[in-house]
């Protein structure tokens, strides 16, 4: 499979280059716009899952395990966490977001009933993978529930009960505004909290924090070995960025508001980048100087980790509603609650017992661009050579959210 992704990773990024070559000027409108920071905090918020919140404190020791890890003695390992979760990597989304807002009214290749298949099949398996990374890291930051390592029936009720909430709050897109914006400003008020605790201190200031970002600088000076998968954990982290792609471009496309593709593709790679870098500093500060963690902050990462899966469950399962025509208005408000719950939950399920890997959605999302791109060149090149920028339809007007359901 590491072929097969570095074709992809190939591919990708070739396909940017070309995009911005060919389009790099044109305004990108969505269907449904809103005001810029409002879309930089839906992508942010969508396009990230607990993994940010959890993930960090507990690999940033084995990036350290050179004896182990050899692979990873280019650089430090607030740098290879960093490569693996911020800037180059969102370039994925970028793709998929231009390709949506601007090209897929054209050639609509994601109408065709096995794509569309394929893709609502892909979305699914990611839902119930958010939620069993959820389940999965809990014990680690909410060990009072239990006895740290083992997942106890309250875990099991917690993300029951996110997999409900975000379901309720799929029913109405509006809510995806507020979730977003909220979750932001969560994020951000979490930051400054472990912030202050750790260079506050007795023994701590601003200048040891400098000396702790300045390690980033071991990222953007070795970004050429984050391009390939480095080994058989960068490769599961890369398969699981281009499971999210294409959902995340759907997503996101719509809400695009008149930027340029080159402003587009910078918002994506600098505005993400920017909190990540700051949060990963502060932890790995903790985890260098074995700062505890348990307690309220580990309770306080948890919830803002569970507003993250939230708001990632709500667009994904919105958007697998759209396109299977499964929504509030057709099936009515108690079976769409209660199928998406039921099925969301067997799945998280099969991710818990091994059964599905979200290597394998990576894989298959790889082969949507490839068979995309070659219905492209065989079917509707004239219709993208055209293209002079987005539909016509599309226009800016920030009432628009307000009149969807």
């Amino acid at each position: 499979m590491t072929a097969w992704l570095s074709a992809g990773m190939l591919f990708t990024f070739s396909a940017i280059a070309f995009i911005l070559y060919r389009w790099g000027n044109i305004r990108c409108v969505g269907v449904t716009p809103v005001k810029t920071f409002t879309f930089i905090a839906i992508l942010f918020t969508s396009g990230l899952d607990v993994g940010l919140i959890m993930f960090p404190l507990t690999e940033f020791a084995g990036y350290a395990d050179l004896a182990t890890s050899p692979e990873y003695g280019f650089t430090n390992p607030l740098a290879i966490e960093f490569g693996f979760w911020a800037f180059l990597i969102w370039s994925f989304y970028f793709l998929t977001c231009f390709y949506f807002c601007v090209i897929e009214p054209r050639v609509r290749f994601f109408e065709i009933p096995l794509v569309k298949f394929i893709n609502n099949i892909v979305i699914i398996g990611t839902c119930a993978f958010t939620a069993y990374l959820l389940l999965s890291n809990l014990p680690w930051y909410m060990p009072e529930l239990g006895d740290g390592e083992s997942i106890v029936g309250s875990f099991y009720l917690i993300v029951l009960l996110v997999i409900a909430f975000a379901v309720y709050s799929s029913t109405d897109i509006r809510y995806v505004r507020i979730l977003s914006l909220a979750t932001t400003w969560l994020f951000i008020a979490l930051i400054a909290v472990m912030w202050g605790g750790a260079f506050f201190g007795e023994n701590s200031s601003i200048g040891e924090f400098a000396n702790t970002f300045s390690m980033l600088g071991g990222y953007f000076g070795n970004i050429n070995e984050f391009v390939l998968p480095m080994n058989a954990y960068h490769e599961f982290y890369l398969y699981w960025w281009f499971a999210w792609s294409i959902m995340i471009g759907q997503f996101t496309a719509r809400f695009v508001s008149g930027l340029r593709t080159y402003q587009v593709l910078l918002a994506m790679l600098l505005f993400p980048s920017i909190p990540i870098a700051i949060w990963f500093s502060v932890l790995y500060y903790y985890s260098m100087n074995g700062i505890e963690t348990t307690g309220f902050y580990n309770l306080a990462m948890a919830f803002v980790g569970i507003t993250f899966v939230i708001n990632s469950l709500d667009s994904l399962i919105r958007l697998y509603t759209d396109n299977l025509n499964i929504g509030v208005a057709r099936i009515g408000r108690v079976k769409y609650f209660l199928g998406n719950i039921i099925a969301l939950s067997l799945l998280t399920l099969l991710f818990k017992l091994d059964f599905l890997a979200i290597q394998w959605v990576g894989a298959v999302v790889i082969g949507l661009f490839f068979t995309c791109f070659g219905y492209i060149l065989l079917r509707k090149f004239k219709e993208v050579a055209a293209i002079k920028g987005s539909p016509e339809e599309n226009k800016i007007d920030f009432t628009k959210i307000e009149k969807v359901t």
